[in-house]
């Protein structure tokens, strides 16, 4: 029996809590609990002119949306950011990965919290995808994931000057082995094909525009397609993402975040997922941050935080046994 798929609210001044507390008036979602302060859950559902009401969250008893009380440090309002909620933000994603580790949750999928104000209130934090890795002890690889394209990242938030010298042969070999192997695993893709980006524009140009692609990217990838893995590249990237040669892919896999992001957004924002692959767990996470200025206004849209709870459904199902 499958358990229900945790939910953490994020930034308490953002749009997370609201697009949380929307979550009751569908019925088409699989079993939910929202992690978070169920007060304030239910004072942006009143700004809202929605009413929230959901019992505490009860393993013997489940529900289709349930709350795990976490609450907050200092009260909140719409759009304006306080460090002493920071570590109330990271406690929700404690809280939602000692449930799947415990086995009360088979997946969690994130809101968008505030890497700013964290990092104000004293804490080192640069991101979901690096603060979960060290609490589950994965190695991560970030990928959004849009209903035409996937995007996976060599390197996530790094300045763009530290990108070349973070790109050596044991990173990209466990990138593209993590991805490859998630595919599969996460995705129920049994011989995934991944196009994979050089560094430099034109992918180098034989040399003339750098040697990364020659030195380090090419041959990992040589040593990887021995081994049975369908790998094309290193591919310019100005060129890698036109139709003809996506439909023929499962994945591409990009140097740096804004390598291939930005195309993925372009095409599909509101509708893409951020996915942590390399995790013990499942993870998922919606593709925009937490909107300050539309916080409690109810003009932010929902459709990534619905996209990212199915695609979490969607991975626990092809991971599940059977």
């Amino acid at each position: 029996m499958m358990k229900p798929i945790a939910v953490t609210v994020g930034e308490p001044a953002g749009i997370g809590p609201e697009l949380c507390a929307r979550l009751a008036g569908y019925d088409d979602l699989p079993p939910l609990v929202l992690i978070g302060d169920p007060g304030l859950l239910a004072a942006r559902a009143a700004a809202l002119g929605m009413e929230f009401a959901a019992p505490a969250f009860d393993p013997a008893r489940p529900a289709a949306l349930s709350v795990l009380r976490e609450p907050l440090d200092a009260p909140s309002r719409p759009g304006r950011l306080d460090a002493a909620n920071a570590r109330h933000v990271l406690r929700l994603l404690d809280r939602a990965v000692e449930g799947c580790r415990r086995g009360l949750f088979d997946a969690m999928v994130t809101a968008p919290v505030h890497k700013g104000i964290i990092n104000e209130a004293g804490i080192p934090f640069t991101g979901h995808t690096e603060y979960l890795a060290a609490r589950t002890g994965g190695h991560p690889v970030m990928m959004l994931a849009s209903p035409t394209l996937r995007v996976a990242l060599a390197t996530t938030h790094l300045p763009l000057k530290a990108v070349a010298e973070a790109i050596d042969a044991r990173l990209l070999e466990r990138v593209v082995t993590t991805l490859h192997r998630d595919l599969a695993r996460r995705f129920g893709i049994a011989s995934p094909r991944i196009l994979v980006c050089g560094l430099n524009p034109h992918a180098g140009e034989e040399g003339h525009l750098g040697r990364e692609e020659i030195e380090i990217i090419e041959p990992v990838l040589a040593r990887l397609r021995a081994g049975g893995m369908d790998l094309v590249g290193p591919l310019p990237a100005d060129t890698l993402f036109n139709r003809d040669r996506l439909a023929e892919a499962d994945a591409v896999l990009a140097m740096y975040h804004d390598q291939g992001l930005p195309v993925l957004k372009h095409a599909s924002f509101g509708e893409a997922v951020n996915v942590t692959l390399g995790l013990p767990i499942i993870r998922t996470s919606v593709d925009h941050g937490t909107a300050l200025a539309l916080a409690g206004g109810g003009r932010a849209s929902d459709g990534s935080l619905r996209a990212a709870i199915a695609l979490a459904d969607a991975m626990r199902r092809a991971t599940a046994p059977g």
